[in-house]
């Protein structure tokens, strides 16, 4: 007797790679695409549709992120299983995308027959982290956590914000804020406000599409 086909579906907003995934995975041997989607509400609307057994999604989408349609389709389906496949490999963002519920996190660099491991080994029920994503994790997990308003310091920091306009902006004093800097500076293991922001994008902890964008 013939195994049913592992029905897979695919959330990508970029058409081109969309498209790639579709055909590759659509003559691979045991794998049917059911169906795809371009931004994260429509990724919801398409698993309640087909229910499929594995969703591949990356995790900057439009309208709604890869880690909020994790987490609203899992509210609705615990037993969902996803595999984000994405360009991002930022701590934070591995963090955040397996405390949702993913089951493995692949970077796009990858081949297509890691890719078609990884949908098997997900689909018999474990996770499957690369280890160079396992390494990434392991450094997440070990450093401490920031407060929201070190995050909300940060934030300013990456945007540019002098000390100044960081106490305006957040409604805080100077001395505040430099003592959020102090501290967030020893979470991060930087020196500087520079190293600070560079470590934010890097590992995901501001997201770039946050960023404002620089006029033509």
């Amino acid at each position: 007797m013939t195994a049913e086909p592992i029905r897979v579906l695919v959330v990508e907003d970029h058409h081109v790679v969309r498209q790639g995934l579709v055909a590759l995975l659509s003559v691979a041997d045991g794998l049917e695409v059911v169906g795809q989607a371009a931004d994260g509400v429509e990724a919801i609307t398409q698993f309640r549709k087909h229910q499929p057994a594995i969703t591949l999604i990356d995790l900057r989408l439009p309208r709604l992120s890869g880690v909020d349609v994790i987490e609203r389709i899992r509210m609705e389906s615990p037993g969902a299983r996803f595999i984000v496949l994405t360009t991002y490999d930022g701590d934070e963002d591995i963090y955040r995308a397996l405390q949702a519920g993913a089951r493995s996190y692949l970077l796009k660099g990858m081949t297509s027959e890691e890719l078609i491991a990884a949908i098997r080994t997900v689909h018999a029920g474990r996770q499957h982290i690369p280890p160079a994503v396992a390494q990434r994790l392991a450094e997440r997990v070990g450093t401490e956590e920031l407060t929201q308003r070190e995050f909300d310091v940060l934030e300013q920091i990456v945007h540019g914000k002098s000390n100044k306009e960081i106490a305006v902006e957040l409604l805080i004093s100077e001395a505040t804020v430099k003592t959020h800097i102090n501290s967030l500076l020893s979470k991060l293991g930087v020196s500087d406000r520079t190293q600070a922001a560079t470590a934010a994008i890097q590992r995901g902890i501001i997201p770039l599409e946050s960023l404002p964008r620089q006029r033509q």
